[in-house]
């Protein structure tokens, strides 16, 4: 085989093209931990839209479709004759195969699960460094029975004997298993290696670099405009404030919104915890009552959602009108008007965030998230998203890496909408007074068993129009049931359930059918995601 290609510098990043694979986000991911930056485009995407991106490597994932199939999604040739890297996985080797010229059958020897692959050269590309045999993770009913011309067979298995080929001359890579999964045991490696060797990438997504760039990026975008921030104390504004304040200094406001959602004592824990470590300037708005009478008798989860993001938009307006007038005379120019209006709403939009609301990859909505699909069309700001490309883990390393207080990088996710989406039904003052002290003794009780680390996050759940029947003290009674969601998850694309040790779970049980009224009875939610959500509205 040829030698590969020496490292270059490629001005774009890696396209991770998605044929409807579940592990589309999971391909994406692995490639940064391999320090190269990444992102998803749906199969739908023009070649010639792919390619005017200038990336550095293209990977086409798997997908549930047979490639030859009435309407199965297909390749264009031009994706993997125009000179750019490409490396096909499950579906995408096997279209990838048909684009030039292999062939691909049902072979009537399915393989799913573990199988072993047998390495068939020296000296390959993807496999320098690897055992001649490694478990690999197959999810396959077809099969490449010809590599294209060119392509040198280099690891079969008992169901595919074309399991992987390479053509360092055309830098084209496939291998039939799904080296991004976990079961598949150097299956990093093999990304590592195609993006290294086969590609010629200089890894370089670091959170240091990634900090630096970002910051460099909204200093130019801001000038020297005004900018708001809704801060609500979790990781992810608190990031994007930190990455803004690092840019513009004082042109930045931070603007916290009590809108009556929040957990127990998390008001304060911003004002000491954020404010002190950083010195930005933070307003706090009493939205309680508003953002309650905008709820009143709305039951529907998405048009809470979307509620909840269009008052949270008004109060930013007002509190940027009140920064205007607290600046008056400061920066006039000769019209009267402010030099520096306030231009710029920063959001803590992440990449889940974007996929989730239907963008970024052509899949369907599969929820409005707060900061990207319930945002009103009258937005009178221009957005500042400056974690859009990034996974909450990626997240919290930049948050280090600024100094952001560990407390709030490693604070468990907590939704924008707040308590307003863990009440299945109406919102209301009582349900909420529920809600925040159910939660608060679960959190309480996670805290002291010393699994906040292991659980990436819990939400707590009221059914707020279920009743069930109990029995507390000598009475029937007829109250509410909550659910306990423990989750655990890298980046919130997908997630197990966390196997809560029973005594714990016992405690919490015991102290919230105890100390809450109206609760009676408490329920473990045990769904992974897929199939389930993390919240469940």
């Amino acid at each position: 085989m040829t030698e590969p290609v020496p490292p270059t510098s490629r001005p774009g990043g890696v396209l991770v093209v998605d044929f409807g694979a579940q592990y589309a986000q999971l391909i994406a991911r692995r490639v940064r931990e391999a320090d190269c930056y990444s992102e998803i485009v749906p199969h739908t995407m023009s070649a010639e839209d792919m390619l005017a991106r200038q990336p550095a490597a293209i990977i086409l994932s798997g997908g549930p479709s047979s490639v030859y199939a009435d309407g199965a999604p297909a390749l264009e040739e031009a994706v993997v004759t125009a000179g750019v890297p490409v490396l096909g996985i499950c579906y995408g080797f096997q279209v990838m195969a048909r684009a030039l010229g292999g062939s691909v059958e049902r072979t009537g020897r399915r393989e799913y699960g573990q199988t072993t692959a047998r390495v068939r050269v020296d000296g390959s590309t993807l496999f320098d460094g690897q055992p001649p045999e490694q478990v690999v993770w197959m999810s396959h009913g077809d099969a490449v029975l010809e590599a294209p011309e060119g392509c040198t067979v280099t690891a079969d298995t008992p169901g595919a004997p074309v399991a992987a080929f390479e053509d360092d001359e055309r830098r084209l890579y496939g291998v039939q298993w799904h080296p991004e999964v976990l079961h598949s045991a150097h299956g990093q490696q093999v990304l590592v290696n195609f993006l290294t060797r086969g590609a010629g990438i200089r890894p370089s997504w670091t959170s240091e670099n990634v900090a630096e760039e970002l910051v460099d990026q909204i200093r130019a975008q801001v000038g020297e405009d005004r900018v708001i921030c809704g801060l609500s104390g979790g990781v992810d504004s608190s990031v994007a404030a930190a990455l803004v304040n690092r840019a513009v200094g004082d042109q930045l406001t931070c603007v916290f919104v009590d809108h009556g959602l929040l957990r127990q004592g998390e008001a304060e824990q911003v004002e000491q915890d954020f404010v002190e470590a950083t010195g930005v300037d933070l307003v706090v708005v009493d939205a309680r009552e508003r953002f309650l009478s905008a709820l009143a008798g709305v039951s529907d989860p998405e048009e809470k959602r979307k509620i909840i993001g269009r008052e949270f938009i008004r109060v930013f307006e007002q509190a940027a009108r009140d920064i205007v007038h607290a600046h008056e005379g400061t920066g006039q120019d000769g019209d009267g008007q402010h030099d520096h209006p306030v231009r710029w709403l920063v959001q803590g939009t992440l990449y889940p965030d974007v996929v989730e609301s239907g963008g970024g990859t052509g899949t369907a909505n599969i929820k409005s998230h707060h900061n990207v699909g319930g945002l009103p069309e009258d937005l009178q700001f221009e957005l500042i998203e400056p974690l859009r490309t990034l996974f909450k883990d990626e997240v919290r390393q930049v948050g280090l890496e600024l100094g952001v207080p560990e407390a709030i990088v490693w604070r468990q996710p907590f939704p924008g909408p707040g308590l307003g989406i863990r009440i299945v039904g109406e919102v209301t003052a009582e349900r909420l007074d529920i809600l925040r002290r159910a939660d608060a003794i679960a959190r309480e009780e996670l805290t002291a068993a010393r699994l906040d680390r292991d659980i990436w996050q819990c939400p707590v759940v009221l059914l707020a129009d279920v009743r069930s029947v109990g029995v507390q003290g000598d009475g029937r009674t007829y109250g509410h049931p909550v659910v306990l969601r423990p989750v655990s998850s890298e980046d919130a694309m997908t997630a197990d359930w966390t196997r809560v040790p029973y005594d714990v779970l016992a405690r919490i049980s015991s102290r919230i059918t105890n100390e809450v009224e109206d609760v009676n009875r408490v329920v473990l939610d045990i769904t992974s995601k897929p199939p389930g959500t993390i919240e469940w509205e």
